[in-house]
């Protein structure tokens, strides 16, 4: 077992969530309502420069979390602007209406924006019709992204357990048991490579508009799709947050691929900013230890398996850690 205190090199954090409300009008993040200079201190002793807060959603949600993070620290936090998902069942021109929503973000600061898998899944038109990722209404969306040089970070797709039958086969079974919403399983929703097929055309349809896939990409289950993708789109970038559980249990395949496109796969968590679960990702990147918990509790909270690192170059380490985010985003940060 190595312990790796601190990371060979200042971190961002992609993929975090500071101030997202639950439906009961909790805060997901506890540093919603706590100072925010503890979590500067969190941040400090982790060694992690900035992290990027997807919970700007729009209005007035989203100019309250850029006067909390972004105005006050803008070498700290980055914070981007989501979707009015509500638009798409209200609105007969959904898509010019988003696109606007995204210019007045832009004004008000936003540096990107995150779509999540509403988007593909759940969301219906006035029509009572699935929205599809790749529907011709969100070009003027992307294309207004790519124009404002707003990255956008998307999660399009779940691991593909999520949309196969829920039996004795299925090895998430426990994770689904516990959160049955999570099942897109039934004739209510599309296949997974329905979705993860229209998320590759629109980023080809929008060369223009840099793309970051969340999750690996949305399909850590199969990287050669990802790198495959990242050939085809130069605008495809990936995160890891939330999926180094997939990704350590492949460990040669993953390796190979985090060499083979260093200049497009950015850090990221997905998780509460905590300093051992900062310093658990580092020992996934950057030592050899074999088999080991990828979560901080007793047992994998995924599925029954244990990860091994992969021993990253310190070449490589430098742009997942800071420099390929720092790029996207336009930070300053100093090694």
């Amino acid at each position: 077992q190595t312990e790796v205190m601190r990371p060979r090199f200042p971190v961002v954090d992609a993929h975090n969530h500071l101030g997202k409300l639950l439906a009961g009008g909790e805060f997901a993040s506890k540093w919603a309502q706590r100072p925010v200079e503890e979590l500067l201190q969190v941040m400090d002793e982790a060694g992690v420069r900035t992290i990027v807060d997807l919970d700007g959603q729009g209005g007035e949600t989203l100019r309250r979390e850029i006067a909390r993070y972004q105005e006050p620290y803008p070498e700290r936090f980055v914070v981007f602007a989501g979707i009015d998902y509500e638009a798409f069942g209200r609105d007969r021109d959904f898509g010019a209406t988003l696109a606007r929503n995204l210019r007045d973000a832009h004004a008000a600061g936003a540096k990107g924006l995150k779509v999540w898998k509403l988007l593909g899944l759940r969301m219906r038109d006035a029509d009572g019709k699935l929205v599809a990722i790749d529907d011709p209404q969100l070009d003027e969306l992307w294309a207004t992204a790519g124009e404002l040089g707003m990255p956008v970070l998307i999660h399009i797709a779940d691991p593909v357990a999520f949309f196969q039958p829920l039996d004795r086969f299925n090895e998430r079974w426990e994770e689904l048991q516990e959160n049955p919403d999570w099942h897109f399983y039934g004739p209510e929703f599309p296949s997974f490579e329905t979705v993860i097929e229209q998320f590759g055309d629109v980023m080809a349809r929008h060369s223009g508009t840099t793309f970051i896939g969340a999750h690996a990409g949305c399909y850590a289950e199969n990287l050669g799709w990802v790198g495959a993708t990242m050939d085809r789109c130069p605008n495809f970038n990936i995160d890891i947050s939330a999926r180094i559980a997939e990704l350590g249990r492949q460990p040669y395949t993953a390796r190979d691929f985090f060499i083979a496109h260093s200049d497009r796969i950015v850090f990221g968590t997905d998780a509460t900013p905590d300093v051992d679960m900062f310093r658990l990702h580092y020992r996934f990147l950057e030592t050899r230890d074999e088999y080991f918990n990828y979560g901080t509790g007793e047992i994998p909270g995924q599925g029954r398996w244990m990860i091994y690192g992969l021993y990253l170059p310190d070449d490589v380490l430098q742009r997942v850690y800071y420099e390929n985010a720092a790029r996207l985003l336009g930070l300053k940060i100093a090694r």
